[in-house]
């Protein structure tokens, strides 16, 4: 089964984001197997460029298997598009891992490291609730990709 990773810089706070997170998780079990690796926000620095250098390195130690990174510059891609993404992955590779940035983004190296990005849009998410909107495309690609009637 094929192994997914998301890594995010910052942890959920509120019960209702956990919740989120959770339901698409418990939901996507029966096709992959889904880790959350949460990375501390280094926000002790009052640097913009030494907390992307610090994000950055705990991302890179991080990520493993074929990457995509969440990036508003990125390729924007619909539900389908991602779809099709994840189901050619999945054939050349047995792990995927997501990265979503903290509040600053990420570091060039971070950018020049991963390859695939993708984008939701040009609109600026909250970490939290790109992690939910990932969860729920994610699992809504794996429904477009089992013929499932939950893609509309």
């Amino acid at each position: 089964m094929l192994k997914l990773n998301i890594v995010c810089v910052g942890n959920l706070k509120e019960k209702f984001w956990k919740e989120a997170c959770s339901e698409y998780q418990k939901r996507l079990q029966r096709f992959c197997n889904v880790k959350i690796i949460e990375l501390a926000e280094q926000n002790k620095y009052d640097i913009v460029s030494k907390v992307l250098e610090e994000e950055g390195k705990e991302i890179l130690a991080s990520i493993s298997g074929s990457c995509i990174l969440l990036d508003i510059q990125g390729e924007e891609v619909s539900s389908e598009k991602l779809s099709t993404k994840l189901r050619n992955l999945e054939q050349n590779s047995s792990e995927i891992t997501f990265v979503i940035g903290g509040s600053n983004g990420v570091s060039e190296t971070v950018k020049n490291k991963i390859k695939d990005k993708v984008s939701f849009g040009k609109i600026t998410l909250p970490h939290n609730l790109a992690r939910v909107v990932l969860l729920e495309q994610i699992y809504r690609a794996y429904m477009i990709n089992s013929g499932s009637k939950y893609h509309k």
